[in-house]
């Protein structure tokens, strides 16, 4: 009874941390569609400026990214803790729970997240990649 309850407590996480890493891949998936319509608007000399408005869904969105990123890696965390137990250390400690506030000090922080190396490569293109469409429609 108590390891299916275990087996259980691990799957609730294991969903968790693949909805964060979903919401991140929509989230990058949002990103291209907005600045590429942004682009496109900008192209149909409607007004060149829409460019620069791509980089407020790039820069919100990379926001949001490592956020999720951050709370995916406290989920991991919590996992890998609760993976490592013994039976008897889970049932002496208490009830399952879904509390990642002590694993904070054990990941990155949030705005290191942000900084990684995924997420700098991704939203760094982007946001070249909106420099440069500036200067090809002489924006700035």
């Amino acid at each position: 009874m108590v390891e299916e309850d275990i087996v259980k407590h691990l799957e609730f996480i294991q969903n968790i941390i693949t909805r964060m890493a979903n919401n991140s891949f929509l989230l990058k998936g949002w990103t291209v569609t907005l600045v590429v319509a942004l682009f496109a608007l900008a192209a149909q000399n409607s007004n060149s400026k829409f460019v620069i408005l791509a980089f407020f869904p790039v820069l919100t969105f990379w926001i949001l990214d490592a956020f999720y990123l951050w709370q995916e890696r406290l989920f991991r965390a919590l996992y890998n803790d609760i993976r490592n137990k013994t039976k008897d250390s889970i049932l002496y400690e208490g009830p399952f729970t879904l509390d990642t506030t002590s694993y904070k000090g054990k990941v990155q922080s949030w705005a290191r997240t942000a900084i990684s190396k995924t997420l700098v490569i991704f939203y760094g293109i982007m946001i070249i990649a909106i420099c440069i469409a500036m200067l090809i429609l002489r924006v700035i």
